[in-house]
C-alpha cells in the first residue's frame, strides 16, 4: 500500500473531519493519503430538502460501506452517531479518535440563549431528540423541521427562524463556533449517543502492518469506552432513529458514569437513569465487559420507569439522530 485511500462523505463537514484523521494516519504510517469522496443517498436528500423519512442513519453509512467492501477505499471515516449500532458484516471499527465537544449548541439571532428566546420563538432542528428536549424545556417554542448542511441551517436564522440547534463538534470542525450563542449542558441536555466522536472503519481482518500501526495511533481508549456505553443503551433499547433518546458517559477518577434519558416525542414527559462502574486496570476487552454491564443496568431502570410507554422502542438497531453529521 503506497497510498492510503480514506473514504468519506462529500459534505464540507465530513471532508474536514476525514482530513484530520487522514493526516494522523499519514503521519503514523508514512504513506500518502487520498480522500475518496462518496456521495450518499442521505446527502442527496439533504441537498434537495426531501422528507426526513430516509430509513434512518444507515442512509449515510450504506454507500460508504459499499465502497469499502468493493475495495474503492482502504478505510472509512464516519461521524459515530451516523452509524447504526448493529455491526456490519465484514467490517469493524478499527479506531475511535479522541472525542470533540459532545454538547448541542444553540445558534440564535441577536445573541439570544435558550432561556431568553421570546415566547413562541421559531427554532429549527431535524432531530426528534432535540424536538423533545426543546419542548420539554420551553413548551411555548415553535419547533420547525429543517434539513441541509451547516451553512444552510445557519442561514435560516437570518431568514425565517429565531434559532437552530446544531452539534458543537460539527461547528468546531468547520470553524463556525462564533455562531454559538448558548451551549446546552450535557446534564440537563444529553446529546445523541456517540455525538462528537468519529469512527474509522476497516474491512475485518484486512489491515496490513502499516495500517494497523496507524489505527493504533488514532485510537483513544477512553473515548471508545464512553461512546460504547452510550451506544449500548441505544442498542439494548432497540431504539430506531426516531426515538428521542439522549445518553452521556464520562470517566472520572477511574469510574465510568453513564446517564441516559428517554423522552416522549412531544417533550411532555421523560425518564432518566444513571449508574457507574469502576474501570479496573486491565485489558480493553475486560473494560468493555464492564461497560456493557453498566449500560444494561441503565436500560433496565429506564424500562422499569416506563421508557417503552414514552418513545418508539423495539424498532431495531439505530444510530443517534437521523439527520446525520450535518447537524
Amino acid at each position: 500500500m503506497t497510498t492510503l485511500r480514506v473514504g468519506t462523505r462529500a459534505s464540507a463537514l465530513a471532508v474536514a473531519q476525514s482530513t484530520t484523521v487522514a493526516e494522523r494516519l499519514a503521519a503514523a504510517t508514512g504513506h500518502d493519503v487520498e480522500l475518496v469522496r462518496v456521495h450518499t443517498e442521505g446527502d442527496r436528500t439533504q441537498a434537495t430538502g426531501e422528507s426526513l423519512s430516509l430509513g434512518g442513519t444507515g442512509v449515510f453509512a450504506s454507500a460508504l460501506r459499499a465502497a469499502l467492501l468493493a475495495d474503492e477505499c482502504d478505510v472509512l471515516v464516519h461521524s459515530l452517531k451516523d452509524l447504526p449500532t448493529a455491526s456490519h458484516p465484514g467490517l469493524v471499527i478499527g479506531a475511535i479518535p479522541g472525542r470533540a465537544d459532545a454538547r448541542d449548541a444553540l445558534c440564535a439571532r441577536d445573541g439570544l440563549t435558550l432561556e431568553t428566546l421570546p415566547q413562541g420563538a421559531r427554532v429549527g432542528t431535524g432531530s426528534p431528540r432535540r424536538v423533545a428536549q426543546l419542548l420539554s424545556a420551553r413548551p411555548d417554542l415553535e419547533v420547525v423541521p429543517i434539513r441541509g448542511n451547516v451553512d444552510t441551517r445557519l442561514r435560516r436564522v437570518t431568514d425565517d427562524l429565531d434559532a437552530v440547534v446544531l452539534s458543537a463538534a460539527g461547528l468546531g470542525r468547520l470553524g463556525r463556533l462564533d455562531q454559538v450563542t448558548d451551549y446546552l449542558g450535557l446534564g440537563p441536555w444529553p446529546s445523541a449517543p456517540g455525538q462528537g466522536a468519529l469512527a474509522v472503519e476497516v474491512r475485518e481482518g484486512d489491515p496490513d502492518a502499516d495500517l494497523a500501526r496507524g489505527l493504533r495511533a488514532v485510537e483513544h481508549r477512553e473515548t471508545r469506552l464512553v461512546v460504547t456505553a452510550e451506544r449500548q443503551v441505544l442498542a439494548a433499547l432497540e431504539a430506531g432513529c426516531s426515538a428521542p433518546i439522549g445518553a452521556t458517559a464520562v470517566v472520572d477518577a477511574g469510574l465510568l458514569l453513564l446517564s441516559a434519558t428517554v423522552y416522549r416525542p412531544d417533550g411532555g414527559a421523560h425518564v432518566s437513569a444513571s449508574h457507574a462502574v469502576s474501570l479496573e486496570d486491565g485489558s480493553l476487552a475486560d473494560q468493555l465487559v464492564d461497560v456493557q454491564e453498566v449500560a444494561g443496568r441503565v436500560v433496565a431502570e429506564l424500562l422499569e420507569l416506563g421508557a417503552a410507554d414514552l418513545a418508539p422502542l423495539g424498532e431495531g438497531p439505530g444510530g443517534g439522530d437521523p439527520v446525520g453529521s450535518a447537524s
